[in-house]
């Protein structure tokens, strides 16, 4: 067999060197372009994944995210869509725990803070049971509705103008339709027992604190803050209306019913309460209620 000649020798040799050398070589460095975009690539995979209601794979990623690029925006986001799987499960409690570390440790992330606050606010309402409507309701119930009823009015005053405001102010109104309804039941529950005076203080208590509520920002002009309005006062003025007649305090009655029909053109409740007043003045004509019996509402 034929050797190769010296020169072909040398030409292989060479050859094979510079595959070795390109083989040896390492990779080129990463950018932080390339860091950037690696964390927002991985960040969409998880959301895709969150978006599809995959949440144990998309939490699982979005970890993988956040421990991998904790110093990019993306890592930071993945935290809060972290939370927000365990939101999307119903899993109030988990998802209240991560926003809160998420306002912990990001505290100059204006934005998502109050993104996160939002559904901390909006966790706490879920959490209310459908058993506080009953008028024996027990100390979680209450505990539950008095929570939401704090987190949601202290997030009005934080974030008076953020996006999420309308939302968190529907809420509200949702809570405080729910402790005018439940004050009522209670009352409904004295009226049907004859038990006027303390059927009475039930109302009077929840138009005092919770048929409509002013939430005062923080920031801004003083004097500047959002309305909520309960929807249910109407229905507490005419049933403290009827809960006087009872009673026979005629004065009182009429000035509930004068209120109503003044303050509520549109009530369902308008029509019957004018024929109520009718009947009324045949009792105490050119009398009107003293203010301590028909409270204004001012909230907390």
């Amino acid at each position: 067999m034929r050797r190769p000649s010296p020169a072909l020798r040398v030409f292989a040799f060479a050859l094979i060197g510079a595959f070795a050398t390109v083989a040896c070589e390492p990779p080129p460095a990463k950018t932080a372009t390339n860091y950037t975009d690696d964390a927002k690539k991985a960040y969409d995979e998880g959301v895709e994944k969150l978006d599809s209601h995959d949440y144990l794979e998309a939490q699982l990623l979005l970890r993988e995210v956040a421990r991998k690029f904790p110093y990019t925006k993306w890592g930071r986001l993945a935290e809060l869509r972290s939370a927000d799987a365990d939101f999307a499960q119903e899993k109030y409690t988990e998802a209240t725990r991560g926003y809160r570390k998420f306002i912990h440790d990001h505290r100059s992330d204006d934005d998502e803070i109050a993104y996160a606050r939002a559904k901390i606010a909006e966790a706490q309402y879920r959490e209310i049971g459908d058993s506080f409507l009953a008028p024996t309701t027990d100390e979680r119930d209450q505990s539950a509705i008095q929570d939401a009823y704090k987190e949601l009015r202290s997030y009005l005053a934080d974030y008076p103008a953020a996006k999420e405001s309308k939302h968190v102010q529907e809420l509200l109104a949702d809570v405080l339709n729910r402790l005018v309804r439940h004050e009522l039941s209670v009352a409904r529950f004295y009226f049907s027992r004859g038990n006027y005076e303390a059927a009475v203080g039930r109302i009077q208590y929840a138009l005092r604190n919770f048929s409509r509520t002013r939430v005062e920002a923080k920031k801004g002009p003083k004097g500047e803050g959002i309305e909520v309005d309960s929807g249910r006062e109407p229905e507490a003025l005419f049933l403290l209306a009827e809960t006087y007649m009872k009673m026979q305090r005629w004065e009182d009655a009429t000035g509930a019913l004068q209120i109503l029909v003044a303050q509520y053109p549109l009530s369902e409740l308008r029509t019957q309460a004018k024929s109520y007043l009718v009947f009324l003045a045949t009792k105490n004509p050119q009398k009107t209620a003293t203010s301590a019996s028909v409270p204004v509402s001012k909230g907390p």
